[in-house]
């Protein structure tokens, strides 16, 4: 009984639970019925007989246009139930907005693309309606390079890309440059496979760099170094191409990993290289222009695309130390000799010096060997002395033919850099360009001229000229010949081999125990005279043994001598 007839109890609690079905909740999108228009207002019934009013404009066009009217049924934000005047707060954009995070949020986390209309800049950036949320847009994700001027992107509906969201705080991030970049990654992987290697193709000049120039293929640019720009040198690439240029190119090589592809202009022309020993034979003589000097030599184009290079050792006979600007100057016209020719690796040597005439070998024409010469010293070594010759040539003095008795290292101190010397020329070599000088030819040699008086045995007189603890320096009278007579050497008895017993000028008689004209050694002792001399006493006036004493033989002879 109690089930079909229910307590005031039960009844109240249905009630309630029917208006807490129905009764519309704060903070909640709700829908409601157009009632009525006033001026720029909307009158809309949410239920319950609470009415709200909402500003057309929150209808955006559509209620502008008069599309709005009585009976019209929308979606409107509740904010509160009643307000003052007993009215319900409605909001439309808060409508718009509650609905439109929801669909954001579902596309944020899919990472799908969202439509949105940038319509007002603010700082570090612009505002985008996200069909009722509101969206930052930094400026460095409006497009992939910096966009000065963004009034033909505002207004117009185009896709974004989430980057952040966050709902508490009402903030979100969109960028239309990961957009435009998943874009021109496609179009890139379809061009590039669309290239392929040894294919020309016509491209706009978008960068020039000191390295070559960035040419853009219609959405992909590809890289034309300098070095594939012409066959000839180029120094910078803004020798011959300026930006926005329409330039033929072909595919060098592409990558289909990197998409980076390499770029030739001087493929599409013929290779000046090809046939090129016919053109320039070895030892052909041409003109070209001085275009690059280095420490190491200077390069020259014989021709568009052919450069040769003149190395420093072939720049000169005689200058050998010095700059290669020194000589040449950059465009200057000059004759070169064709060396060497190597097609494969490109090369072509070139010889300057080969063009005018040989010093050493005019020298040698003119001076043949035993010419007497003059010059001057230009440098002094440790083993000669280096003389300047006509035809700005040198030629060297050795140690060894300074004079034909002193010492060379003694000789060589008498010298000094500047002095006129004269000298004869003993030989001249072209080929390794060295010229030898004498000095002490000038004068005859003192062996030579004694050759066919001395030999070992005879007896000569010499003039002391130095008495020295070790022996006396003597020179041979009416020759040039000197010779040292060592202590040992200057007597019989121990006891007169005493260099004291002498004097400089003092004139003695020695044997000749040595004469050797190839190496030129000359050695003389009195000691040797007086053995002699014994010997051929004994010889002749009678032994010892026989009686008579040593002095009387020697004063025998000794007046032999006389008589």
């Amino acid at each position: 009984m109690s089930d079909l007839n229910p307590s005031m109890e039960d009844f109240a609690a249905l009630l309630d639970q029917s208006f807490s079905e129905t009764e519309p909740h704060e903070g909640s999108v709700i829908k409601g019925t157009v009632v009525g228009i006033e001026k720029d207002m909307a009158i809309i019934d949410v239920g319950l007989k609470v009415e709200g009013r909402v500003a057309l404009k929150e209808f955006g066009a559509h209620g502008k246009d008069g599309g709005l009217e009585i009976g019209s049924e929308v979606e409107v934000y509740l904010e509160r139930i009643e307000n003052a005047m007993g009215e319900a707060v409605l909001s439309r954009d808060k409508a718009r907005r509650e609905e439109s995070w929801g669909k954001l949020e579902k596309a944020f986390e899919a990472e799908e693309k969202v439509t949105g209309t940038i319509f007002n800049q603010v700082k570090g950036g612009f505002t985008v309606d996200l069909d009722g949320a509101v969206a930052f847009l930094p400026r460095s994700q409006v497009d992939i390079r910096p966009v000065r001027d963004v009034t033909p992107l505002m207004h117009n509906p185009q896709p974004f890309q989430i980057l952040k969201m966050d709902k508490r705080r009402g903030n979100i991030v969109v960028s239309r440059r990961v957009i435009l970049e998943e874009t021109r990654a496609e179009l890139r992987t379809e061009l590039v496979q669309n290239l392929k290697e040894g294919q020309t193709v016509e491209g706009v000049v978008k960068n020039i760099t000191d390295y070559g120039a960035f040419v853009d293929l219609g959405g992909i640019d590809g890289l034309l170094h300098v070095t594939d720009i012409a066959w000839r040198r180029i120094n910078h690439p803004s020798e011959v191409l300026t930006i926005g240029q329409t330039v033929k190119v072909q595919i060098v090589r592409v990558n289909q990993e990197t998409h980076r592809i390499s770029l030739g202009m001087k493929q599409l022309e013929v290779d000046p290289w090809t046939e090129i020993e016919e053109r320039y034979p070895v030892g052909s003589k041409f003109t070209g222009r001085v275009t690059n000097i280095t420490d190491y030599g200077a390069f020259l184009e014989l021709e568009p695309g052919i450069e040769g290079l003149i190395h420093v050792s072939e720049m000169s006979w005689t200058k050998k130390n010095v700059h290669p600007g020194k000589i040449v100057s950059t465009s200057q016209e000059v004759e070169v000799m064709i060396l060497e020719v190597d097609p494969v690796k490109r090369r072509v040597s070139l010889g300057l010096k080969q063009t005018l005439d040989n010093p050493w070998a005019v020298f040698a024409e003119s001076n043949p060997a035993g010419t007497v010469v003059e010059g001057e010293v230009k440098n002094k070594t440790e083993f000669g002395l280096f003389i300047g010759l006509e035809g700005e040539v040198d030629g060297m003095v050795h140690l060894s033919d300074l004079d034909w008795s002193r010492p060379g290292e003694q000789v060589l101190e008498e010298y000094n850099k500047g002095d006129v010397v004269k000298a004869v020329i003993l030989d001249v070599d072209v080929d390794k360009e060295r010229i030898s000088l004498g000095i002490k030819q000038l004068e005859s040699d003192p062996f030579e001229a004694a050759a066919g008086e001395m030999k070992r045995g005879a007896i000569i007189t010499c003039e002391i000229t130095e008495v020295k603890e070790a022996g006396l320096e003597v020179k041979v009278i009416d020759s040039d010949m000197t010779a040292f007579i060592r202590r040992g050497d200057l007597a019989r008895d121990r006891g007169d081999q005493r260099t004291d017993r002498f004097q400089v000028g003092e004139k003695v008689d020695a044997r000749i125990t040595q004469f050797d004209k190839k190496n030129r050694k000359l050695a003389v002792s009195i000691k040797a005279l007086e053995m002699a001399e014994e010997k051929e006493a004994i010889a002749q006036f009678g032994s010892s043994d026989a009686g008579a004493s040593l002095g009387d033989i020697l004063g025998a002879a000794l007046k032999a001598r006389e008589d």
